[in-house]
């Protein structure tokens, strides 16, 4: 690792903000960079609590944060705060038009905020979440907030990333049936109708209520650590109703959130999420890996143009071109 690199990690672990901007636009842009530096700043981490929070456009996510990240404020947290948009169509970059909202929090020192552009990626999160989850934790952040696109049919990672997810949903804006859409039910440990001063809000948490005594909580289960979803009875999602623009019920809000951190703790869940979590991760980095060495292959290898000609012939079905692709990486195994 050069100097440059071991002097950026050196300040991020001493708290300079400059540093943690600096190391996450890198392992942004350059996964074996990333590599390089997460191996360095990975035994620093594990201090931090994951808050996952997605929603519908419109539910109100920007104001919501800005309030909560107030209260943390006020109990002396350091927080990181990470917004995951959608993508530019003409720079790749993220699209910050709910940033403004967040403004006031720019200059504080004990708050970071970063936003990233999803580039694509399905599930709402940036191949780079993770790693920029692990500098905040190693920048010395007590809480880590990550904010994902919005609720969609893949809306789901968050799931895999966050220790307490929050679903905000408000009153009239018929999401309900969306939110089933996403199965976005299993993922959720706390329910926010946000906007609460607007009709319908305690319609809302009745429609919430009806849908959770329809669908089965799935949650890391201590006998199954395969499945991404595994099934545990014991923590029934709480709804909140809050009012973003006036703190109303964030202090409840607060309680519940410290409420499922100790059933976390004691149950010891938290440990089966941990290695739900590795496998995850891990699972990304190989398939991301893979297909860049797929896709180089692709492009430069005039035998893989002989396949190309051989499959175009119906000489060849695509199966067999993958299992002759698979044999070029020096992997045996016959898939």
């Amino acid at each position: 690792m050069s100097e440059k690199y071991k002097r950026l990690i050196s300040k991020l672990l001493e708290g300079d903000i400059r540093s943690a901007a600096r190391l996450i636009t890198l392992v942004e842009n350059d996964i074996q960079i990333a590599e390089k530096i997460i191996s360095q700043v990975y035994k620093h981490t594990g201090n931090a609590y994951i808050l996952g929070i997605t929603g519908a456009p419109g539910s109100g996510k920007s104001t919501f944060i800005s309030t909560l990240v107030k209260k943390f404020i006020e109990q002396e947290k350091k927080i990181g705060i990470i917004c995951v948009d959608p993508t530019s169509p003409l720079t790749g970059g993220a699209l910050l038009g709910d940033r403004i909202r967040m403004k006031q929090h720019f200059s504080m020192g004990n708050v970071f905020i970063r936003s990233m552009a999803n580039r694509g990626q399905l599930g709402g999160l940036a191949r780079a979440t993770e790693d920029t989850i692990k500098i905040l934790d190693a920048f010395g952040c007590d809480i880590i907030i990550v904010e994902t696109v919005g609720v969609g049919q893949s809306e789901v990672d968050i799931f895999k990333s966050a220790h307490t997810v929050l679903v905000l949903l408000v009153p009239g804006m018929g999401d309900d049936i969306q939110v089933i859409k996403a199965g976005i039910m299993e993922i959720t440990d706390i329910f926010i109708v946000n906007k609460m001063d607007l009709p319908g809000a305690d319609r809302k948490v009745s429609e919430i209520v009806q849908m959770l005594e329809l669908n089965m909580n799935y949650k890391f289960d201590n006998n199954n650590l395969n499945e991404d979803f595994a099934k545990i009875n014991r923590w029934t999602p709480e709804i909140i109703k809050t009012n973003s623009k006036t703190g109303e019920n964030f202090e409840n809000l607060l309680e519940v959130i410290a409420k499922h951190k100790e059933f976390l703790l004691e149950t010891g869940v938290i440990s089966n999420y941990l290695k739900s979590r590795i496998k995850s991760e891990t699972l990304k980095i190989l398939k991301y890996k893979l297909s860049q060495k797929i896709e180089k292959l692709i492009d430069d290898s005039h035998a893989i143009e002989e396949l190309i000609e051989e499959v175009k012939e119906r000489s060849m079905d695509p199966y067999s071109m993958a299992n002759k692709i698979v044999q070029m990486l020096g992997i045996e195994e016959n898939f």
